[in-house]
């Protein structure tokens, strides 16, 4: 039966001997053609997918493993990772990178979050916070340890672990890359296991961890030194005036900080309800009598503005005409009538590309897209949809920002 189809063609049955011949020129036909392009080692198709820093990979050099390149997690995770851990974050960045996120961005939130910790150091004056070094593990090898204890965290591979509460410090980071503004430090949600921390920090709950910029200027004055410069409510005010800042104004501290930073710190502010920069005193609403500006008697100096100093007014060393935005936590759950607009005070423009991020309606699926980021953050906080009423706050507060840019007829 099997020959039929042959005898009706008037083709001849071939000999097992010319079936092996043709066999063997398929084969080394085969042998020559060049490896599919979507599974060649060492190219990559024009749209290639991103690596994990959202750059496309380069071909790798012959023999070269890929772990030898970028730094994947380990095979076996190292004790301050949860099993599963790359996994989860590569399926966050799912194969695309926001573009608000620059390289330097994503590798410093790489180290945030799977980093080893390798020692711990107290903050005077902060008891519930940690400042860890941390030691980048990539595929099979580890970063080396500073020479000695005065290197340490010098080369810029070190975090401050925070409270659970302060959670929405990661929140914050990314509104401020969403929005342009590059202000802010790098900080990402993470659960730590490492023995060398107390059992506080390793009983499974979610805590912020900031990157720790290691020339960040402080005051020598202990009890001012989360200043760069000491500057008071009257001085702040006279430098954001229009016409210029007068002489004793020119000539006092922070000075060299253009009127533009300001605005950048106002918006920033005014978004998160962040109070303790411009406002610790409260001064711009009624506060409750829990409120620690109540409870440390600070509102009572709203009465004299000559005794108001701002705080957490910081700038590196390498960039001492920028300000750098720490301790951003905010008040998400902050009632909208008791939004604080002293902290727009004295500003009569805004960053125009801040101003049309909140303008283009899409700031919540800008800040969801960014947030997914962070797998640890978004999982906890129950996806899309648990973190939507925080963004919609978000978004109430920045149509409230606009409506008073217009009123005012403020300046881009």
């Amino acid at each position: 039966q099997a020959q039929r189809p042959w005898r009706r063609m008037g083709l001849k049955l071939p000999t097992p001997a010319a079936l092996g011949v043709l066999l063997a020129l398929a084969l080394l036909a085969l042998a020559h053609l060049p490896p599919p392009p979507d599974h060649s080692p060492h190219s990559l198709p024009a749209s290639a997918p991103t690596g994990l820093w959202g750059v496309v990979e380069a071909p790798l050099p012959e023999g070269q493993a890929h772990s030898e390149r970028l730094p994947i997690p380990p095979a076996q995770p190292d004790q301050d990772q949860p099993p599963g851990w790359g996994r989860r974050w590569q399926q966050g960045m799912g194969g695309h990178t926001p573009p608000w996120l620059s390289n330097d961005d994503l590798q410093k939130m790489w180290l945030l979050a799977s980093g080893r910790v390798v020692s711990k150091t107290r903050i005077p004056a902060h008891g519930q916070v940690l400042r860890v070094r941390l030691r980048a593990v990539r595929g099979a090898e580890e970063d080396t340890l500073p020479a000695s204890p005065e290197e340490d965290c010098q080369d810029g591979r070190c975090g401050l672990i925070k409270r659970p509460g302060d959670l929405y410090e990661v929140l914050a980071f990314h509104l401020d890359r969403v929005l342009g503004l590059n202000r802010s430090l790098p900080a990402v949600a993470r659960r730590f296991t490492s023995h060398l921390l107390p059992y506080s920090y390793t009983d499974g709950s979610l805590r912020p961890i900031i990157w720790w910029a290691p020339d960040l200027q402080h005051l020598e004055d202990a009890n001012n030194d989360q200043n760069s410069c000491a500057l008071g409510w009257l001085q702040y005010q006279e430098m954001l005036q229009p016409h210029g800042p007068t002489l004793a104004a020119r000539d006092a501290p922070c000075s060299s900080i253009p009127r533009g930073e300001w605005s950048r710190l106002a918006l920033f502010d005014f978004l998160l309800q962040v109070h303790d920069r411009l406002d610790r005193y409260c001064c711009g609403f009624q506060p409750d009598p829990s409120e620690p500006c109540v409870e440390e008697m600070l509102h009572e100096k709203c009465r004299n503005p000559a005794e108001l100093v701002l705080v957490h007014i910081l700038v590196r060393k390498s960039a001492p005409s920028r300000l750098v935005f720490i301790d951003n936590a905010g008040r998400p759950q902050h009632p909208e009538e008791k939004l604080n607009f002293r902290l727009l005070q004295g500003i009569d423009s805004f960053p125009a590309a801040a101003v049309a991020t909140l303008q283009s309606g899409r700031l919540q699926s800008l800040l969801l897209e960014s947030l997914r980021m962070d797998p640890e953050l978004w999982e906890n906080q129950g996806g899309a949809e648990g973190l939507r009423p925080l963004l919609w706050a978000i978004e109430k507060r920045a149509r409230i920002l606009l409506r008073h840019i217009q009123e005012h007829n403020l300046t881009l």
